[in-house]
């Protein structure tokens, strides 16, 4: 029997308005729900290989200890991430996800009636976490796919907090050069700190990518830079990010923290995947030989995948099929992300898998572009 509701005067209204981040489905509940025997997920942009080696030997090591709380500082993370990117202790906070840090920069800064600005369509949590202190999320277009620091920058009011720039921007995966960069930190506004969100950081080659903490945050510059073990650390189920950023900001995002949020599992992982850069390189090359292949399978397709993109997936605009293809290729056995919730309701995007699994996605693609599929 479901429980009756209580009175909606309880409910605050910025949390009533919410339309809440909609996750990809796990592959479990789609082939139960469709009697699948085979689904591969290309929806959520995890890398596509486990934990690095290291990690799980300590993951192991570590299992008859979990009936105690993890270390609440996060001390040794928080030191390895400080050495790792040569910054002091206290320019250093760990979250549940970069996605975490997010929600604690939100609650740290935002009261009622502040402004965050970001680019449209991107990440929702940017969006989310705004309306949910009750801020307002003003989002400025995307040109040719790309943010428009320039709109940003107009879009600034005195009751402007952070301006996000998500570097690769998620859905897109399309980045500014560092020229661009570097003009739209020089004009931004003293009482706006910027948020870079580099969640991608580690799969991209590119001399005209930039590390925002070497480039800005260590100069001085009004810079929050985010990271994450999500992506080709292959720690995605441990959710394990952190932010990089100003002592006196990082100070008051841990003071909204929540108590033992980041497990021990989670922390050791995290320290033990830093040192491994033999993996991390050979993971970079197979991402960058995924990419050409992913990109190859779409355009044999008759589908023009969005120019210019780093990280670890493509951004597809099929038209008005959108939600249509999405759900032919769940029932051929492929996830793909469709990205209504993203504002871009006439595209898909596809994450790089295993060359095996990018073979079953090619094989499933025609019949899923069929009319009559």
């Amino acid at each position: 029997m479901e429980a009756s509701n209580t009175s909606s005067s309880l409910i605050r209204p910025a949390v009533a308005e919410l339309t809440p981040y909609v996750p990809g489905k796990p592959v479990e509940d789609v082939q139960r729900e469709l009697g699948l025997e085979r689904v591969v997920k290309l929806a959520s942009n995890e890398g596509p290989f486990g934990p690095f080696p290291a990690a799980l030997e300590v993951m192991a090591k570590v299992a008859n200890d979990l009936n105690r709380y993890p270390d609440g500082g996060t001390f040794r993370l928080h030191d390895a991430l400080a050495a790792r990117h040569g910054v002091a202790f206290g320019n250093v906070v760990a979250g549940s996800g970069a996605d975490g840090c997010i929600d604690m920069l939100s609650q740290a800064l935002l009261d009622p009636g502040d402004e965050i600005v970001c680019g449209w369509p991107s990440f929702p949590s940017y969006f989310i976490y705004a309306r949910k202190q009750g801020a307002n999320a003003v989002t400025v277009p995307l040109i040719d796919g790309r943010y428009d620091l320039d709109g940003l920058l107009a879009a600034i009011t005195p009751k402007t907090k952070i301006v996000y720039v998500c570097q690769p921007n998620n859905p897109t995966g399309t980045a500014s050069t560092r020229a661009e960069l570097d003009r739209f930190m020089a004009a931004l506004p003293a009482h706006v700190i910027a948020v870079i969100d580099q969640a991608y950081f580690e799969y991209i080659d590119d001399p005209d990518y930039g590390d925002a903490v070497e480039e800005y945050l260590k100069p001085g510059r009004p810079v929050v830079v985010l990271r994450t073990f999500s992506k080709i650390y292959g720690l995605a189920g441990l959710r394990v990010g952190y932010a990089v950023g100003p002592s006196d900001v990082i100070a008051a995002m841990s003071k909204v923290r929540r108590p033992f949020d980041i497990t021990t599992t989670a922390q050791l992982a995290a320290v033990a995947s830093l040192d491994d850069d033999a993996e991390l390189a050979r993971r970079r090359a197979i991402n960058a030989a995924g990419m050409a292949r992913l990109d190859e399978i779409v355009r044999a397709h008759g589908l023009t995948p969005q120019a210019g993109a780093l990280g670890n997936f493509l951004y597809v605009d099929v038209g008005d099929d959108a939600a249509g293809l999405y759900e032919r290729l769940l029932r051929a056995g492929v996830i793909v992300r469709p990205l209504g919730g993203f504002g871009s309701h006439t595209a898909i995007r596809v994450s790089v898998g295993t060359p095996e699994e990018l073979d079953f996605f090619a094989a499933a693609l025609p019949g899923a572009l069929s009319a009559n599929a």
